[in-house]
């Protein structure tokens, strides 16, 4: 699967955990996940590659407990590292 592909899937699991997810231009100095006025935000920096890209969304959403329950694409199962109970 393609990293595109993949971040597309990540993004669409965070919403499925209640964030907010952001595309900006950062400048290759920032992005991951905060919390402010009540609402999670995942930020991606588009200054980075695609690959660092999925990598920010990955790493925020390792955080979140939420995402042991959700029933995730086996690609990107993979990708964070999460293996389904037998």
């Amino acid at each position: 699967m393609h990293t595109v592909e993949l971040l597309e899937q990540a993004c669409e699991v965070a919403e499925r955990l209640g964030y907010r997810t952001r595309q900006e231009w950062l400048g290759g100095t920032g992005g991951g996940a905060c919390e402010f006025a009540g609402k999670k935000w995942i930020f991606i920096d588009l200054a980075v590659s695609v690959f660092e890209q999925l990598e920010q969304v990955v790493a925020a959403l390792r955080q979140d407990p939420g995402i042991y329950l959700l029933d995730l694409p086996p690609a990107l199962r993979h990708v964070l590292g999460i293996r389904r109970a037998g």
